[in-house]
């Protein structure tokens, strides 16, 4: 489990890819991250919960099956591209952000950026079947970070309409990938697990 509290920036080194097993090889330099991680750790990356397979000081492996690159941003990462970084949450550690699973849910893009001066709004592309999985003020995970929802579109948006928005503080601009984002660019989603449990037991119609 996460808490989406992005805790630094790691940099890919590599990428390998087996399109005949659909799996990638991705190596990191992650710094500071890898101190008693060990083989079969966690850490999430871009919001990806993804394994250690190797490690040599503060860079390391992980392995990603064909599941993760269809739903995810990771497939599109290349030698030298910034990633957001978080190691699992330890028990007892203070839940700063909101629960996130690593499990990323779909891929939205950035429609729109518009800087305030003090904070930054994002607006950003929602698949139509998680759009009703979000609500304004509730919690989303952007690329790993935890956020708030100042806006969602409303129920009745076309199809192919529905977006939410984010206001970014100037630190967490800087401090993660979002400060390089632009118009256009592809960004993981996770909505609210909690959200998801919701909208599976209503499917069933409330039958035990």
């Amino acid at each position: 489990m996460f808490t989406g509290i992005v805790t630094g920036t790691g940099t890919v080194t590599g990428i390998t890819t087996d399109p005949g097993k659909g799996l990638a090889v991705l190596t990191l330099k992650a710094p500071g991250h890898t101190q008693d991680l060990g083989l079969g750790g966690s850490l999430a990356v871009n919001g990806v919960c993804l394994t250690a397979t190797a490690l040599d000081g503060d860079t390391l492996s992980v392995d990603v099956m064909g599941e993760t690159l269809e739903r995810t941003t990771t497939g599109q990462l290349a030698e030298g591209s910034t990633v957001n970084l978080e190691r699992c949450t330890p028990a007892g550690a203070r839940l700063d952000g909101h629960v996130v699973q690593g499990h990323v849910d779909a891929v939205g893009s950035v429609l729109a950026r518009e800087d305030h001066g003090q904070w930054t709004t994002f607006r950003i592309s929602v698949p139509d079947a998680y759009a009703p999985l979000t609500a304004e003020k509730g919690s989303i995970a952007l690329d790993g970070i935890s956020l708030t929802l100042t806006a969602v579109s409303p129920a009745d948006a076309p199809a192919g309409g529905h977006w939410v928005e984010v206001g970014i503080i100037p630190i967490t601009l800087a401090e993660t990938t979002m400060g390089s984002r632009r118009v256009g660019d592809r960004i993981n989603i996770e909505v609210d697990v909690l959200a998801k449990y919701v909208a599976r037991l209503n499917a069933f119609g409330g039958r035990n």
